[in-house]
């Protein structure tokens, strides 16, 4: 079993060598720590795994860690969870916050909606107004706007 602790939160510049540093202050014991970067710039991208002997030692660390203020922010302490599959990653709707459900066939969602109506939108051609359009200034803003 796996005792991960994932510390969140975290001010950019802090490293492994600062997270063990604070561990060992307060007797607190680790197996290894990875402060997450980025790739290109190798930032810190304010996260790190601290991975615990056990699981006293994992609330321990996480009881002493959540919430603390360390340069104007609150840490986060948790256990960690386990890695989700690439593919898992990129399944479901981009915008399901944003659905809505169709209303019953008969029904209607607004009772009032029928009597009142919609003023156009400003440049919808359909509504009779005119889009404005700009020609494109440079080649890769023609290309974009041919995809478009």
């Amino acid at each position: 079993m796996s005792f991960t602790i994932f510390l969140g939160n975290l001010p950019t510049w802090v490293t492994a060598e600062d997270i063990q540093s604070w561990l060992m202050a307060d007797n607190f014991v680790c197996d290894s720590i990875k402060v997450i970067r980025s790739p290109e710039t190798q930032e810190s991208k304010g996260f790190a795994f601290v991975e615990a002997p056990n699981a006293e030692e994992m609330q321990a660390i996480i009881k002493r860690f959540d919430r603390a203020p360390l340069d104007g922010k609150l840490l986060r302490a948790n256990p960690a969870q386990p890695p989700r599959a690439r593919n898992e990653r990129r399944e479901g709707p981009v915008n399901s916050e944003r659905r809505t459900p169709a209303p019953a066939a008969g029904a209607t969602a607004d009772p009032g909606a029928a009597s009142r109506t919609r003023s156009p939108r400003r440049g919808n051609a359909a509504a009779g107004g005119a889009k404005k359009q700009n020609a494109p200034k440079t080649a890769f803003a023609e290309e974009l706007a041919k995809a478009l």
